[in-house]
């Protein structure tokens, strides 16, 4: 089942915050991530949530996104990330779909 990691990101340093961006990608794609989303526009719908960037990867399942987020590759990304950005992540199983539904991989 695919699972998401879904990132809400405040950067404080954008120099630093590009030179995250240009080593964390390779990690993401050699755990067969994807970005679904990577800072595009976003709008408020409902409630008062004002994220300022939002990023979520795809990943074959939840187990392989922890194996990419405690990686050795991504380790010093990882701490990159920290130094130039305020984050809050989170893991969210995707939805297999009901049992004779379509879904999208159909």
């Amino acid at each position: 089942m695919p699972a998401y990691i879904i990132v809400e990101i405040d950067i404080v340093d954008p120099v630093g915050y590009e030179g995250y961006k240009n080593l964390a990608g390779a990690t993401v794609a050699k755990y067969g991530g994807k970005y679904i989303v990577r800072g595009g526009k976003t709008e408020v719908l409902e409630g008062d949530w004002k994220p300022k960037r939002i990023v979520v990867l795809e990943f074959e399942s939840a187990q392989r996104a922890k194996e990419w987020l405690n990686c050795e590759e991504y380790r010093e990304p990882r701490k990159m990330r920290h130094r130039t950005a305020r984050t809050n992540m989170i893991l969210v199983e995707g939805f297999a779909g009901l049992p004779g539904s379509r879904t999208r991989s159909q």
